[in-house]
């Protein structure tokens, strides 16, 4: 009976903490969305269509992203000294997924300009660069 109770406490530890970290990436993604429709200053007729577009294009990129942070982590995490025929592999991956950023740019950039202006897409990017330069400054203060 104990190891039940054990068990059941363990596995609702785990779900809150699960239940919390997607609450706290909700409130993240809720901030960027008011940072981004701030910052571009989109208007009423713009802004479901703009959204439509960037939340495809952005889980295309976050995609993209994680394949990155995956490639420039993956030999440490192994733990082994890979070779060089292994280390040109990955190099290779690595270059092949950043590159299919760009051609995501580059694929996404005329469907933002049927709905915004070429100074609301830059403004876009700078936002994105910024909300994160943000987020990253408050996390690590909340670390020390």
């Amino acid at each position: 009976m104990k190891h039940l109770i054990l068990a059941l406490l363990l596995l609702t530890t785990v779900s809150m903490g699960r239940v919390m970290a997607q609450s706290d990436m909700q409130k993240i993604e809720s901030q960027k969305i008011g940072y981004i429709t701030n910052r571009l200053n989109l208007t009423t007729e713009q802004a479901p269509q703009f959204w439509a577009i960037y939340n495809e294009y952005n889980g295309k990129k976050k995609e993209l992203n994680r394949k990155v942070r995956q490639l420039t982590g993956e030999n440490s995490r192994q733990g082994i000294a890979p070779n060089d025929a292994a280390v040109l592999s990955n190099l290779k991956e690595l270059n092949n997924a950043k590159q299919k950023i760009g051609e995501l740019d580059d694929e996404y950039m005329p469907k933002f300009l049927k709905v915004i202006s070429p100074t609301q897409l830059q403004e876009l990017y700078k936002a994105e660069r910024s909300f994160t330069r943000q987020l990253l400054e408050k996390l690590n203060s909340n670390q020390d």
